[in-house]
């Protein structure tokens, strides 16, 4: 009688996420692509500290081996800081670049860089189905923001309308306007997040907090699709206030 041989089942290979050095080595080679010239901030930000560590070192300790070894390497580490807070910024700005001008892009800021004490949805609030223009919404220190994403005029109406339900509401809360889109006065996406943390400071956590329920109650945001390119060594959860 013939043995049936149990064939063993092969193991599934398991897609493993990239390692923190090989996903730095991706944003950077995103960067460099987008950026010629981030490498040279990048390697200007990490000579500048390791320079002033030898000369501190030299000056500052004179014949101490140890101690100019110390200042030596507190540059180095000094330098390795000022490199990654570069590359993060241009990394920041490089990811922004590809998806600009898409529809959803300001809901992707609103998801992932909205400055501490803000909250905000990636959803708009109101969009235009045959433009995809959009209005999105965010609460902070500075009040209500709402934001046109497309030609101021052809969002101008859905912001109006969207000021006065907010107005009827909440009659003693400041309701600013900001513009991302092709106009000249319009706001680079990437600038967005800091543009929103320079409101002046009009409201309290505890406001913040009861503003942003009062006018979620407003209605619901219609779905628009987030657009990829996000860097993925840039993800960070929303602040909510």
């Amino acid at each position: 009688m013939a043995r049936t041989s149990t064939a063993k089942p092969k193991a599934l290979k398991v897609a493993k996420e990239p390692g923190r050095l090989k996903q730095m080595y991706q944003v950077f080679q995103m960067t460099r692509r987008y950026d010629s010239t981030a490498i040279w901030w990048m390697a200007l930000g990490f000579a500048l500290p390791v320079l002033v560590g030898i000369l501190l070192g030299i000056i500052l300790s004179g014949d101490n081996v140890p101690g100019i070894i110390l200042w030596v390497v507190a540059g180095v580490l000094g330098g390795l800081l000022a490199f990654l807070v570069i590359l993060g910024r241009k990394a920041e700005r490089a990811a922004y670049s590809q998806i600009e001008g898409q529809p959803g892009a300001v809901g992707a800021v609103l998801k992932s860089s909205l400055p501490r004490g803000w909250t905000g949805s990636e959803m708009p609030i109101a969009i235009s189905p045959k433009t995809q223009d959009a209005v999105y919404r965010a609460v902070g220190k500075g009040g209500v923001v709402l934001i046109g994403e497309g030609p101021a005029s052809r969002t101008h109406k859905m912001v109006d309308d969207e000021r006065r339900k907010i107005s009827r509401i909440l009659p003693n809360v400041p309701v600013n306007v900001l513009q991302v889109g092709p106009d000249e006065d319009a706001i680079p996406l990437h600038k967005l997040a800091r543009r929103l943390g320079r409101f002046k400071k009009v409201l309290n956590k505890a406001e913040i907090y009861a503003v942003s329920n009062r006018v979620s109650s407003l209605h619901k945001g219609p779905n628009l699709p987030i657009p990829k390119g996000i860097d993925p060594m840039k993800a960070r959860a929303q602040r909510r206030a």
